[in-house]
């Protein structure tokens, strides 16, 4: 662990080891950056930019949701996610978060990232990084499991970005 409480990804593992590790460095550092703020902290911005901490949450409980229970897993979107318009709203998850509390919006991450890490357990406990979603994509392509993992590093680290920028903003906080 480093002084912010996330897990160092290991120097050694395998390749499975290693991108879990640094998904889970990923979510950790959103965690950091999201902790200890209230609703209006979740909602601040830098302008002209939109984009929230609350937003990011929900946008990211979405992604997991999406990647790891929808199209890995083949199971229903989970609520709230499940009964959104995505063709009329599809900013629904970063605008509808201003709506939510912290607590919801923390709560939402938390158990989409839990029901993520148990289907990942399930799929390696079953195969490697190669087997293939339960669901195609709308072009037809059927990612494995080592694109939907390493997609979702790549979505992580875009995105801690932005946070870095805007919890800076609302109280000078700064790291990685």
């Amino acid at each position: 662990m480093d002084e912010q409480g996330r897990p160092e990804p290991p120097f050694d593992g395998g390749e499975a080891e290693t991108l879990l590790g640094f998904l889970d460095f990923h979510r950790a550092t959103l965690a950091w950056k999201c902790a200890g703020l209230d609703a209006a902290g979740l909602r601040a911005t830098v302008p002209p930019a939109t984009m929230t901490l609350g937003g990011l949450l929900k946008h990211l409980a979405y992604v997991e949701d999406n990647w790891f229970s929808f199209v890995w897993s083949g199971h229903d979107r989970m609520p709230p996610f499940d009964a959104v318009d995505w063709a009329a709203t599809p900013d629904w998850d970063w605008e509808s978060a201003a709506d939510d509390t912290a607590e919801q919006l923390h709560n939402l991450w938390q158990s989409a990232v839990d029901r993520s890490r148990a289907a990942v357990r399930e799929a390696l406990a079953d195969g490697d990084l190669t087997r293939r979603a339960r669901r195609s994509l709308r072009d037809g392509n059927t990612p494995t499991l080592r694109w939907i993992l390493v997609h979702l590093v790549e979505e992580y680290s875009r995105h801690n970005g932005h946070a870095d920028f805007i919890r800076e903003s609302i109280d000078g906080s700064t790291g990685e």
